[in-house]
């Protein structure tokens, strides 16, 4: 979400909190008689462009492509595409990099906001590849349609509820979009409820084929591989020996620890080859419009 909106929101949660009663109601009641107001007239903007026939038409799929008036639609309830075609688009966009952990989601449906699906491949044999791959189709998803309610994954191994499902996140209490205390859709739940920060990782794209390099991302050790035109973040440090991999290297599509030598598959959410109950530490790595962005758990 732009910064201009965040601005809003956290001016919104100030006037909430302000000790006069009476200057709350009125500031509130603004607030609302202004959102009203712009609401009304980008209703009546959707309809002008609507009654133009076809060329209103291509225009509203322009809409819905530009981020800035996508979420403005949104906001007001009057995104041209309906939410199935926007979670559908959602899972197309994120779908190279589950393939790229050996792993895959199907859509169910989508009932009362809920969106439903089946993880498949390596979500489902792998704990920590599940919660890596689940955290990539949360932020992708939010990110095209902040309206949804929920998101339930089906055919997960790991802490799954007696209802097989898994609980990947939910939106705010205001119906309409994704609250996670900033406004910008940017954090999402682990698997124990704590929010994960989405951050930006500046330079990761000057990094060549089939190398590793370590970095400082919120002060934490992150180690990012690349392998082709594919990217990975992994904890820096070796389940096998527990030293750091500052000095780890590639050999095709593994990683060898510098200390144990140790390999691990990163392509498979880095699995150990010799002794499979081994994993690195696997963070979810998305690439918006050029930008790479990983989620970090709390400490």
């Amino acid at each position: 979400m732009p910064q201009s909106m965040e601005q809003v929101e956290g001016l919104i949660s100030k006037i909430e909190n302000l000790p006069n009663a009476e200057a709350r109601t009125t500031a509130l009641e603004l607030v609302k008689a202004l959102m009203e107001f712009h609401g009304a007239g980008l209703e009546r903007l959707m309809e002008i462009v609507a009654d133009a026939g076809d060329p209103g038409y291509a225009m509203f799929d322009n809409f819905a492509a530009d981020d800035l008036v996508g979420s403005l639609l949104l906001l007001y309830g009057l995104h041209p595409l309906p939410i199935e075609a926007r979670v559908t688009k959602a899972l197309e966009k994120v779908r190279p990099y589950l393939e790229s952990h050996g792993g895959n989601v199907e859509l169910l449906d989508i009932t009362g906001g809920v969106v439903h699906l089946r993880m498949q491949g390596s979500c489902k044999s792998c704990p920590t590849s599940a919660m890596t791959l689940k955290l990539a189709i949360e932020e992708a998803i939010y990110a095209a349609a902040p309206d949804v309610v929920a998101i339930e994954a089906e055919g997960v191994t790991e802490q799954a509820p007696a209802t097989g499902f898994v609980q990947i996140g939910n939106s705010s209490g205001n119906g309409h979009g994704n609250d996670n205390g900033n406004g910008n859709g940017s954090r999402a739940q682990n698997a124990n409820g704590a929010a994960d920060a989405w951050e930006e990782v500046s330079g990761l794209s000057s990094l060549s084929s089939s190398n590793v390099r370590l970095m400082e991302v919120r002060g934490r050790s992150i180690l990012f591989c690349r392998l082709g035109e594919s990217f990975y973040a992994y904890g820096n440090s070796c389940p096998g020996c527990g030293s750091d991999l500052k000095d780890a290297h590639l050999e095709v599509t593994n990683l060898v620890c510098p200390q144990c030598r140790q390999q691990y598959d990163v392509i498979r959410a880095g699995r150990g080859l010799d002794q499979p109950d081994l994993h690195l530490e696997p963070f979810p790595l998305l690439f918006d419009q050029g930008r790479a962005k990983v989620a970090l758990p709390p400490r």
